[in-house]
């Protein structure tokens, strides 16, 4: 990789459509979303993976973050894990990739969002999928990411990802193949779970 990359890795939901419990902890395609993730976000080089949410896997090589107050939202989310990264001793990286936990074809979106940092001058690279940004979707330079966060404040509870990342210059990508698509209903599970037996 010829940038250095950071990720935020984001499982603190409710999933409240999908019954209750922890929706990165499905499985698919042979392993969790959460797995996978991981997996797609270490094949990247991405360091350090920072997980924002509850403690999913004592084992996995990630670094937890928690919002506070737990499941106010992916930017309390962002939030917590740059204040681990802030904490840290290690020199910060150029570029955080935020990924939301419950993408089921994550390998494709970090490769791609990997892949366009070398030829961007923009504050992020984030996917648009039928015309609806996908701010947990994207890869944010780590300036911008922070001083967004400074200018919110204390009020990221709830607060809304355009709320924090609507402003920053971005090169929007656009997702023909449905790549960002995640998982909210049983009916997505279903869906996905049979692409990708027909995949493999």
């Amino acid at each position: 990789m010829a940038v250095s990359v950071a990720a935020i890795l984001l499982v603190g939901g409710r999933s409240r459509r999908m019954g209750g419990g922890y929706k990165p902890l499905i499985e698919v395609g042979g392993s969790s979303l959460f797995g996978r993730a991981v997996a797609a976000l270490s094949d990247a080089g991405c360091a350090p993976i920072i997980a924002a949410g509850p403690v999913l896997d004592e084992h996995a090589p990630v670094q937890w973050a928690r919002e506070d107050p737990p499941f106010t939202g992916p930017v309390a989310g962002i939030a917590a894990a740059m204040a681990v990264l802030r904490d840290s001793a290690a020199a910060p990286p150029e570029w955080m990739l935020v990924l939301a936990g419950d993408l089921p074809h994550a390998p494709r979106v970090v490769e791609r969002l990997v892949a366009v940092t070398e030829a961007s001058d923009a504050d992020a690279c984030v996917f648009r999928a039928d015309g609806h940004p996908q701010w947990l979707a994207g890869i944010y330079r780590t300036t911008a990411l922070r001083a967004a966060l400074d200018a919110l404040g204390d009020a990221v509870a709830d607060a809304a990802a355009r709320t924090l990342l609507g402003d920053l210059e971005i090169t929007w990508l656009s997702d023909d193949d449905g790549i960002t698509a995640d998982i909210d209903t049983p009916a997505d599970l279903a869906r996905i779970r049979a692409e990708l037996e027909e995949e493999s």
